[in-house]
């Protein structure tokens, strides 16, 4: 990489030098922004800096010459637009520390999907709570990181509260190959995001229990229904869950090895025990989130029987022989 000022003025600062947040740092650079991809770890993030990629999450991912990674937290909540990275079950600890360092009015844009434990927040909310002095956004779709890096054609949707302040972000944030469509349907977006993890659950178990492709179709068309009372029930628009970050994600998700939550589902339909997969390696939200979203769903009388059935086979209090009967089982209804 070439050299550029060491304190150069960032538009952009991404907290989370995960493979999602690297490459959303790296696809922003492509777009010609400066940018600062923040990690709490500051020798990994000089081992970044003089390889010019991360090679524990994205190899071959070289940085354009505008991405600088940092573990300077002051500097980088400087930035104009903050982007935060963190996992949802991580989000509020991130949060947390950030918080002290955000200038009133800082928009957040979370890049997190799912449902926070033991208080059954979404990600706005929870960024809400711990930056207060800031304005939530959420940006969620059908993208995976590696796909992101490659420069392929992604798209996705960025929600703010308001049109303007969405569609002002979503400028800043693209990039080349990387499409963001404008929204200021929060809650629709984090829905989708945080639903579709759990579905995918559920697709993966049909196929690892080699149940075929016409019940995995049908998981997923009747999980989708799932998704849209509960979306409808919460107050969300019913074009938001059609769009990117609803139908999109859950399709993309819900039929590909890429997917945690799927490969998650898919080896716990062939057998693997929930708690020998929740001990490490990747993180599958769907797990954590499982749980939450029936949770939710009940205090407003939405029925989720597929999503019940994935936070009861999590948990281990039931089978994936007895869920799958049980959904199979269900009275006959009209679609």
């Amino acid at each position: 990489m070439s050299a550029k000022p060491a304190l150069f003025a960032p538009d952009i600062a991404i907290f989370g030098a995960g493979a999602f947040g690297t490459a959303l740092a790296v696809v922003a650079a492509r777009g010609g922004r400066n940018v600062l991809l923040w990690g709490r770890n500051a020798d990994a993030m000089a081992a970044m800096a003089a390889a010019g990629e991360n090679a524990a999450y994205l190899p071959g991912a070289r940085f354009p010459d505008t991405l600088t990674p940092t573990a300077d937290l002051a500097r980088a909540a400087a930035a104009p637009v903050l982007a935060l990275a963190a996992p949802t079950q991580s989000l509020r600890a991130a949060a947390t520390v950030l918080a002290p360092f955000v200038r009133a009015g800082a928009p957040l844009v979370a890049a997190a999907k799912g449902v926070e434990q033991g208080t059954d927040c979404f990600v706005t909310e929870i960024l809400r709570q711990a930056i207060p002095q800031g304005r939530p956004a959420i940006l969620s779709g059908p993208s995976f990181a590696a796909d992101m890096a490659r420069g392929l054609p992604t798209a996705v949707t960025l929600a703010a509260e308001t049109m303007e302040e969405a569609r002002t972000l979503a400028a800043t944030l693209s990039g080349p190959g990387f499409r963001i469509y404008h929204s200021d349907d929060i809650r629709g977006v984090e829905i989708g995001g945080a639903a579709k993890n759990v579905l995918a659950i559920a697709a993966g178990v049909v196929a690892g229990a080699g149940l075929g492709d016409s019940a995995r179709a049908a998981i997923i068309a009747r999980g989708f229904a799932e998704l849209q009372r509960f979306a409808r029930a919460l107050g969300a628009r019913p074009e938001t869950l059609m769009g990117l970050s609803g139908l999109g994600d859950l399709v993309l998700t819900a039929s590909s090895a890429q997917s945690r939550n799927y490969a998650f589902g898919q080896a716990l339909g062939a057998g693997t025990p929930a708690a020998a997969l929740m001990t490490g390696g990747k993180l599958a939200e769907g797990a954590f989130t499982a749980p939450a979203l029936v949770g939710i769903a009940a205090k407003h009388g939405v029925d989720m029987p597929i999503a019940r059935a994935v936070a009861a086979v999590v948990a281990g209090r039931l089978s994936i022989a007895a869920a799958i009967a049980g959904l199979i089982d269900r009275p006959q209804t009209s679609e």
